[in-house]
């Protein structure tokens, strides 16, 4: 049987887990992730570790931040002036906006305090900084 290597579109199932052991996300109840190993479409650390299994094949990984979104960056949190706002744009915490930057690039940001004046928005990913495990398993080599 072969096994998936640089440049194959493969499916896989997942359950990827924090250090607590909840579950944030899993496909099990949808349609397998698929993707082409080598395109940087899913966290490094997830594409290796689909590297040289066998269709059928399982296996639990563990990453560090830097092997999935990356260490959490303070720089990535910013103060805004809520008049700087659009006026219907009523932001409460916990809520994901896109913002616009000046380059056209849209990013997703998340609303983390408001206060009177002002709101405040991370840029991180909401897993960067943290520690995940995945169960995989490599369903097809197509």
């Amino acid at each position: 049987m072969s096994k998936a290597k640089q440049g194959d579109k493969v499916k896989v199932h997942y359950t990827g887990k924090l250090d607590d052991d909840s579950i944030f996300d899993s496909s099990k109840d949808r349609q397998p992730l698929e993707f082409v190993i080598g395109e940087k479409k899913v966290i490094p650390g997830f594409e290796k570790a689909v590297i040289g299994m066998e269709p059928g094949e399982s296996k639990t990984i563990k990453l560090n931040p830097d092997e999935a979104y990356g260490q959490y960056r303070q720089d990535m949190v910013m103060e805004v002036e809520k008049a700087k706002l659009p006026p219907n744009l009523d932001p409460k915490v916990g809520q994901f906006l896109e913002v616009k930057q000046d380059n056209g690039q849209v990013i997703i940001v998340q609303v983390t305090k408001v206060d009177e004046k002002n709101i405040t928005i991370d840029a991180n990913h909401p897993l960067a900084g943290k520690n995940l495990s995945f169960d995989i398993e490599l369903i097809e080599i197509i």
